[in-house]
């Protein structure tokens, strides 16, 4: 068994999972108040994404956009998308509307470091080559994350997902995770 799908990955999400949950609960609990004073609707955004085994699963975000968002607009996020409120280009800025996404990682759906979820309709699309990205638990960063985010296309993520999870330990995940913050900083490749 890969290191990937192993039971050591597991107790280091939970346990990591639950530290991190106290600490970031105070700025989930503060932006909460922020999206609600801002615009009515609810304060999270829960999306239907694919995981381990193309399991669909409902993804935990804070909500960025005007209510209703997707029955107005695309489902995927434009460039200078004027859905986004005020606040939400401040939560994305600084991926705070990642932060939820914790509790999926403690519901055993993703992991700390994997590949992106993508919504079903995306996945739909892969060859044969991209669904073996299914055969890993997705996460809230990743190899893919730290080297463009958002500016890199499917063709270029999956590839890079795949090659690193086949060889990922617990050392390189680690890595990944020290690095996730420098990246997100930065706000390289992150559409807004």
């Amino acid at each position: 068994m890969s290191y990937s799908n192993s039971t050591l990955k597991r107790t280091v999400d939970l346990t990591l999972s639950l530290i991190i949950s106290v600490i970031v609960f105070p700025f989930i609990l503060i932006s909460i108040i922020a999206i609600r004073v801002e615009s009515p609707g609810p304060a999270f955004f829960l999306q239907d994404r694919s995981g381990r085994g193309n399991k669909i699963f409902r993804i935990f975000k804070l909500r960025t956009m005007v209510k209703n968002a997707s029955k107005i607009g695309p489902v995927l996020t434009q460039q200078s998308d004027p859905r986004i409120t005020k606040v939400g280009r401040f939560l994305r800025r600084t991926s705070i509307d990642e932060l939820p996404q914790i509790f999926n990682v403690l519901k055993g759906e993703m992991s700390l470091v994997g590949p992106r979820p993508e919504v079903p309709v995306i996945v739909e699309t892969y060859s044969e080559e991209f669904m073996k990205v299914l055969n890993y638990k997705p996460g809230i960063t990743g190899i893919s994350q730290i080297s463009g985010r958002g500016a890199l296309e499917v063709e270029e993520k999956i590839p890079m997902d795949i090659k690193y999870q086949e060889k990922a330990t617990f050392w390189s995940d680690l890595v990944i995770m020290f690095k996730t913050p420098w990246v997100v900083i930065s706000n390289k490749g992150n559409v807004m």
